[in-house]
């Protein structure tokens, strides 16, 4: 890659790319165990690392991003543009995090999605602003934020407007919940890493700027995929449920566990 504050960093597109395959994954298999196809324990083992993980990563590459973003503003002279494109995306985001929750409450009723993963991310890219030109303080913020999230659960509330924060009720469940506390804690780490890594919008693993990926197919995929993620973060449950429905039509006779 050569110095053209234009160009984009391939490992961080196939890093997003992995996480959009291991989400879809986990999804898989949640529907599967959720609408009784197949028995699958999701809620321990290894598809609940494989869940925590896969949200680990895409929450410290939303930090990482961030930093990018910023960096190649001030590189192309539109650091004065940044603030009002963040504000925008964040509140395309928060959008349809909303449409997310109207849906699944009209569909599902109980344990629809009030505070997840994309309503963090487009709550994060504000909350994440500031702290931007923090460097590696952002890694001891980030460890203060993830140490107390470890605590909040056992704090008690009857309420439901600090469900944000990460302060829940006992009767309080949902499919998808992803708090500030302690998740926001690696929106930080990634923008530490994004400081750290990628100073001045350049790489400091210089090794990397001799792979080229293009002669890779499923490297190239998975950039791909890493270049479109917010896409099949929308779609992909609505075409694995119709893939589920079509099973049922046309393997009417599979034998259900």
């Amino acid at each position: 890659m050569d110095d053209s504050p234009i160009d984009r960093f391939w490992e961080v597109d196939l890093l997003r790319g992995i996480a959009i395959l291991l989400m879809v994954l986990y999804h898989f298999a949640f529907d599967l165990n959720y609408f009784g196809l197949v028995k699958i324990d999701v809620n321990s083992g290894i598809f609940l690392s494989l869940a925590r993980f896969t949200v680990t990563l895409f929450l410290l590459l939303v930090g990482l991003s961030l930093y990018l973003s910023l960096s190649r503003a001030e590189r192309l002279g539109r650091q004065d543009r940044f603030k009002w494109r963040l504000f925008r995306r964040s509140a395309w985001i928060l959008a349809l995090a909303l449409c997310i929750t109207i849906v699944t409450y009209l569909l599902l009723g109980r344990g629809y999605i009030v505070f997840g993963a994309l309503h963090l991310i487009g709550l994060s890219l504000l909350l994440a602003y500031p702290f931007l030109g923090m460097g590696w303080k952002n890694f001891i913020l980030g460890s203060i934020l993830i140490i107390l999230g470890l605590y909040v659960p056992e704090i008690s509330v009857e309420h439901f407007w600090l469900l944000w924060l990460g302060l829940a009720s006992p009767e309080f469940y949902s499919l998808d919940y992803v708090p500030l506390l302690p998740w926001f804690g690696v929106v930080l780490f990634g923008v530490g890493l994004g400081d750290l890594l990628y100073p001045g919008y350049r790489r400091r693993v210089t090794w990397l700027d001799q792979i080229a990926v293009s002669g890779c197919s499923w490297a190239r995929l998975l950039c791909y995929l890493g270049r479109n993620s917010l896409t099949i973060y929308l779609v992909h449950q609505p075409l694995i449920i119709l893939l589920l429905m079509l099973d049922e039509v046309l393997l009417p006779g599979f034998q259900r566990v």
